[in-house]
């Protein structure tokens, strides 16, 4: 891939700003968006789920006593995606961790959550067909990139990679909206050059020598310390309760830590408790591919990177200041910290490690076998 374009200054320096300022504001004892104390002993909340590969760290901290050790008791509660988004924003669900990008739009229109905390990263590539001469994001001008639906963060990831390149991503190219798991057939088919996809459909593509990688939120120096997933909580915990916000928060992370720790027994877990339906095997190899390094400070320059991106690309309204729509999606919590995580004490699990290696062919035919597995897939 070619090297990123310098971007154009937006209205303020807001990332230099914004880090300036959290550091200044750390040092001195103050939190940025913090909530006021309270008590509440053993509260009962609502987790919300999917059922995906990437909730690796929500089952984890159900089945290992994260919660419990928290003095929570909790209720998992399965949904869709609107019910998800719409159920936070409501109140109908206390907690859950997604994707940032595709919470701020919602939020820039009034969705009432605050992210808290960082899982993850490296769900989002955009790759082009081997069969094609696109070897970098300028050469995808005028092409046509296969999404899974318009809004979904594999669009809204390949929309900020073109605008960081120059391009305008509602004109330069062609969105063609098709089924994750016909990808390949789409790419054999010349219905698309590229496609915009996440984890493991991204890894099938490449096992099966289909395409090459334009951009890879796990290895460009752009995006790869950037969370794809972070904890969100509901405004209505966030103000009545956020003693409980921040036990439910700092359960995620410590699960978060322990899938990274112990990715396969992670996917042992997540499968034998029935949380989803897919091998041990292919959730292990799904969970390897991306990164469980829970955190505070960088989760709130990804929101920062973000909403500035977003902005960019014309993912966000002209009127929206990206620093101030950070600032308002963010909640400190007392008791979350970095320095909470980097003390955290986790359990080693014999041959719970990374999932071994394996050739492609072997890979992809362990995916394909299994495809139901997904992090992220179809949003």
């Amino acid at each position: 891939m070619n090297p990123r374009p310098r971007r154009r200054p937006v209205s303020i320096l807001m990332g230099s700003i914004l880090c300036t300022i959290c550091l200044a504001m750390a040092s001195a004892g103050c939190r940025w968006g913090s909530a006021p104390a309270s008590s509440s002993n053993n509260a009962k909340i609502k987790v919300a789920y999917l059922g995906l590969t990437c909730e690796a760290a929500m089952f984890v901290a159900q089945e290992k006593g994260f919660f419990q050790e928290e003095g929570l008791e909790v209720e998992f509660v399965r949904t869709d995606w609107d019910g998800l988004r719409d159920g936070l924003g409501l109140g109908r669900f206390d907690a859950n961790y997604t994707l940032i990008m595709y919470l701020l739009k919602p939020i820039e229109q009034g969705l009432d959550v605050k992210i808290t905390g960082g899982i993850h990263s490296g769900c989002l590539r955009v790759q082009s067909c081997v069969k094609n001469a696109i070897k970098s994001v300028e050469d995808l001008r005028g092409k046509r990139i296969g999404i899974p639906t318009m809004g979904s963060p594999p669009f809204l990831f390949a929309s900020r990679v073109l605008a960081a390149h120059g391009m305008d991503p509602r004109k330069d190219v062609e969105w063609v909206v098709i089924a994750p798991e016909v990808s390949a057939l789409a790419l054999d088919g010349d219905k698309i050059d590229a496609v915009a996809d996440s984890e493991p459909i991204g890894s099938i593509l490449l096992a099966q020598g289909k395409v090459r990688n334009v951009a890879d939120q796990a290895v460009d120096p752009f995006y790869r310390d950037e969370y794809c997933c972070a904890v969100v909580v509901s405004g209505a915990l966030a103000k009545r309760d956020p003693q409980s916000a921040a036990k439910v928060t700092r359960a995620l992370l410590k699960g978060a830590r322990w899938v990274d720790e112990n990715p396969t027994a992670a996917a042992r877990l997540s499968v034998e408790k029935k949380y989803i339906a897919a091998s041990v095997e292919i959730n292990a190899l799904a969970l390897s591919t991306l990164k469980y390094t829970p955190g505070i400070f960088r989760c709130r320059k990804s929101l920062d990177l973000a909403a500035t991106e977003m902005k960019s690309a014309g993912l966000l309204n002209p009127s929206t200041e990206p620093a101030e729509l950070a600032r308002r999606a963010w909640l400190d919590l007392d008791g979350v910290s970095d320095e909470w995580i980097q003390g955290l004490k986790i359990e080693h699990v014999a041959d719970g490690g990374r999932a071994p290696s394996m050739n492609a062919a072997d890979m992809a035919s362990l995916l394909i076998s299994g495809s139901s597995a997904s992090c992220c897939s179809g949003r």
